[in-house]
């Protein structure tokens, strides 16, 4: 999980590639009209993000179901977003928040033009964040490093937190 530019989809599929379980982009699940929003430089609203939530969070369930585990790039800005992932996929689940500053986020959101979300909208991304407290089940992960340490760390730090049957859901 992050704001744009964090590299959710980039850790994301690595991650998954190490764990040998599917990896969802959630950016696959946002109806067309969210896209364009945000293609517009508009801002989600909650109410834009509950059906993306519940459509990303019912395709993870059924993954997870399937082959024991999946992994999934979301930005899950909110505790409200993260809580209603949890509830959808009735099945434990951890986050990995992938942590940067401005200018590293900034740059990374500007070198890739053909992505609909604009960089006008990092700040209003890093407002809406809301970093995951003590009681939620999370790892945080400066992403001033290289995706194979990116995730090792993970791996890690994840290890610990997840089923003894040593799949990560």
């Amino acid at each position: 999980m992050g704001v744009s530019g964090s590299g959710k989809s980039t850790v994301g599929a690595a991650l998954a590639a190490r764990l040998d379980v599917p990896f969802l982009d959630a950016d696959d699940y946002h109806p067309p009209a969210s896209v364009d929003k945000m293609s517009r430089g508009i801002p989600l609203t909650d109410g834009d993000r509950w059906p993306w939530l519940d459509a990303l969070g019912t395709a993870m369930r059924a993954r997870a179901d399937a082959v024991g585990g999946v992994i999934a790039g979301c930005s899950a800005l909110k505790r409200a977003y993260r809580q209603r992932l949890r509830d959808t996929l009735e099945v434990p689940v951890v986050f990995v928040v992938l942590d940067g500053g401005r200018e590293t986020l900034l740059a990374r959101m500007t070198a890739r033009p053909d992505h609909y979300m604009p960089p006008s909208l990092l700040d209003s991304q890093r407002a809406d964040l809301e970093r995951p407290t003590d009681d939620e089940p999370a790892v945080s992960l400066s992403i001033e490093q290289d995706v194979d340490t990116l995730v090792t760390e993970a791996l890690a730090a994840l290890a610990p937190l997840t089923p003894a049957a040593g799949r990560y859901r």
